[in-house]
Parts: structure tokens; sequence; C-alpha cells
């Protein structure tokens, strides 16, 4: 996860600073020294740590902070605000053109995710209503229009291609058929190469000065550390990008150019891939980010996941069942694949407040959704909605169909049994006592 190491160590500065019942001038200065190491450890660009922690510094050492009830407390609000600071202050939005379609430009070293990355935010827009339109303008690697066309039809939305004819023709022609048909973004995916050249930059230039894109989208992978933070810069400085897409962030990296591309190329960052998977793309908020750094969780960007994940009609159909002692496989079912949708469950934990931690050493094995999910799906129909006539010889089945021991199915069975036990006690108080919905938290102790 990245971040973990940098977290941390911010942690056990502030640990030293929470154990003193007054802070110095010196206690501070102290403390920041730890920061900037972390920082630099992070791959935080150096300039950045430095300039980031006299900031911290200057603000912390002032007579309001050393002079409240709660110091310590006052110096990592004032690290919190800076690291906010650090990454942007606010969210940014992408450009919406006056008069349609908006046209943004992905570019970015080959390997980056540009690919990848311009299917994950047409999809985030083709969910909030809008109609994206894919254009294939990398005409050199082997591949890059098949590819794109394997993203565009897994999440069914249309790409343009036109072979191998020049870039600047083919993405004049999408801008023309998307006004024509009424497309309202197009995604220009360009050509990337293992390192920058004056060829790329050429072609890039060229394609800029003739499209006018409402938007430069750079794609930068987080795990290059430090050269993220070169190529943001020479990219910006050659071609004037309006934005950064930070690419595997969920991964083993330090973070560090999350922190840094931002400070050094003044640009915002908009997105961060988060996961292989399409829909496993986020919009970028450095108060959310800062609160994760800082062991403080992210409960916004949590709600904001479970509502796009959770199906508020079948919640109602749920809740009535429950209050009518009803609940079998089939619901089962339902509430384990609106719990997948919600991505890793490790990474939606850890999202709580001081749960990142906690969570560090715990092996989740989120194979067991699926192994739980083969033996629902082994069983007929009748099985599902009626339990109770499972015998020895329909376990026997349902295993062996699965791939798994009878024990798993009894297992499956108790577990189920719990859980409709659990649910008629709830049901019983709630019709006494004229309670609301029925509270789902009350089944932690279930276990799949």
């Amino acid at each position: 996860m990245a971040f973990e190491g940098l977290s941390d160590r911010l942690e056990a500065a502030f640990q030293r600073l929470k154990s003193k019942g007054a802070l110095t001038e010196a206690d501070v200065k102290s403390a920041m020294r730890e920061v900037r190491l972390a920082l630099l450890e992070a791959d935080v660009n150096y300039k950045v740590a430095k300039d980031f922690t006299e900031k911290v510094t200057q603000r912390a050492v002032g007579e309001q902070v050393m002079e409240s009830l709660t110091p310590a407390q006052m110096v990592i609000k004032i690290v919190n605000e800076e690291l906010t600071q650090l990454m942007g202050g606010t969210k940014a939005r992408l450009a919406i053109a006056n008069h349609p379609p908006t046209v943004v430009m992905m570019c970015g070293l080959q390997g980056s995710g540009k690919t990848t990355h311009s299917g994950k935010i047409a999809l985030k827009l083709k969910n909030e209503g809008h109609r994206p339109l894919l254009v294939a303008c990398d005409i050199y690697r082997p591949a890059a229009i098949k590819q794109l066309q394997v993203v565009g039809e897994s999440i069914s939305v249309p790409v343009f291609e036109m072979g191998q004819t020049d870039p600047v023709t083919i993405a004049k022609e999408a801008i023309k058929l998307a006004k024509d048909q009424g497309y309202d973004y197009v995604f220009l995916d360009t050509a990337g190469r293992l390192h920058i050249d004056e060829e790329l930059m050429n072609e890039l230039k060229n394609i800029k000065s003739e499209v006018k894109p409402h938007e430069i989208l750079l794609v930068v992978d987080a795990m290059t550390g430090q050269d993220a933070v070169n190529v943001a810069t020479t990219f910006n400085d050659a071609l004037g990008i309006d934005g950064i897409v930070l690419t595997k962030l969920d991964g083993d990296t330090r973070g560090g150019a999350a922190l840094s591309t931002r400070a050094v190329t003044g640009k915002p960052i908009k997105f961060v891939g988060v996961g292989e998977k399409l829909t496993d793309l986020d919009t970028f908020h450095p108060d959310r980010m800062a609160s994760r750094i800082l062991g403080m969780g992210d409960m916004l960007s949590l709600i904001e996941k479970a509502e796009m994940a959770l199906d508020e009609k079948k919640a109602e159909e749920l809740e009535k069942r429950l209050r009518a002692n009803k609940f079998d496989f089939n619901d089962l079912m339902d509430q384990l694949s609106q719990i997948r949708r919600l991505g890793s469950v490790k990474d939606t934990l850890s999202m709580l407040p001081g749960m990142e931690k906690q969570l560090k050493d715990v092996d989740i094995d989120e194979r067991q959704f699926d192994r739980v999910r083969a033996l629902i799906e082994s069983m007929t129909p009748q099985e599902r909605a009626n339990p109770e006539i499972i015998n020895p010889s329909r376990k026997r089945r349902i295993a062996a169909g699965a791939g798994q021991d009878v024990e798993n199915v009894n297992k499956l069975i108790s577990q189920l049994k719990q859980m409709q036990k659990i649910f008629k006690q709830m049901n019983g108080k709630g019709k006494r006592r004229r309670r609301g919905r029925i509270d789902m938290s009350q089944l932690k102790g279930f276990n799949i």
C-alpha cells in the first residue's frame, strides 16, 4: 500500500511529541528532522521535503501553538493542512468545453498505463451520464489499437481508429465524428516511448497545435519514484500539461511521486489508479489523501465507494425479506456480490480511521468469497431458496460441483442458519421497540 512506510515514520515522530506535556522549539525542530527524513525515504523530492518542513516549523513554533493545551495535536493539524496544500489543496476537476466535445489528450511514456487509464476515465464519465469516445492515436506500438479496442469493448465505449494514418488526421476526424454523433468527451490515446525523445515530443506538439485539446493529462507510473517527477517536469515544460494521472498507487510504492509531482510542476493530480480493474480509479482528493497518510482514515471516499457499488433497490428488497424472517442463499449471494463490487476488502477496511496499521499484517483471503460463491452456484434454484431440503446426497453433489469438500457445505449452511437466527432476533426487537432499519453491523461475528 502506498505511503505505508511514510505513515509509520510520521506516526513515530508524532508519538514522541505526544509524550511531552509541553513543547519547545527544539522539540518541534527535532520532530521536523524526522519528518524530512521520512519524506526523503518515501521518494519525495529533496527541495519539496525541505520546503515542506520549513513551512511546518515556521507555523508550529508560533506562540499560539506552544501555549495551547495540546501542542502535539496542533502540530499534527498543521502537518495535515500543509500536506493537503502540498498535494493541491482542493480536488481538481476535469475540463468541460463550452461547446462539446471536450477533447482530452492522454500522454506519457510507454508502459505508464495511458490506454488503460483512458478507458478508466471514460468509464467513470459514462457512469456519470456522459458519452465518451476513445481514439487510437498510437500508430507505432504493436497491438496498441487492438488493446484500446478491447478496453473499449469491455466498458461499452466506442473506439475510433484509422489504422496507421497520421495521428493528427486521426484526431481531427474523430472530433468531427464526435460532433456529428453527439459524443461529449473525446480521449486521444497518443503514442509513448520507453524514454523521452525529440520525435515523440514533436508529434505531441503537432497534435496539440492542430487539435487544441481542452485538457492534456499526463499519465505517470507512481512506482517509478523520482523518475516520475522528472517525466512530469519534462512533459510539462514541452507541452504545458493540465493535470496528472498517477497509476499503481495501490502497489508497493513509497508514494513520493504523489507528493512531489504537484509541487514541482504546479499541475494538479486529477485521478489515481488504485488497481488493475477498469473500475479501479479514484478522483484525487488532497485532503483525504493527507488524512490517510496521517492514519486518520478516509471515510468520505469509503461512503462514495459504497454509494456507487451498493444497489439501493436490492437493499430495500432485502430489508423486506428480513422483516418477514426470510433470508436464503439467493440473498447471501446478492450481498457477497455487492461487497465484491467495493473492491479489495482490505483496501476498503483500511479507509476506516486507525484501521490501516491494524490491517498491515492481517492476511485476508479474498478468494474465500469466490469459494462461497462457487458453492452457492453449485446449488439448484430450489436448494438456494429452501436450504432445509439440502440432505447428505445433495451436499455431496454441491461440494463436487464446486470442487470442494462436504465439510465446506456444512459450514456454509451452519453460517446461514446463524445469520437467520440473528436476523430473527433483531427483527423481534425491532417490532417490540419500533426501531428503524435493521443494523447490519450486528453481523460482525459472522465469518465466511
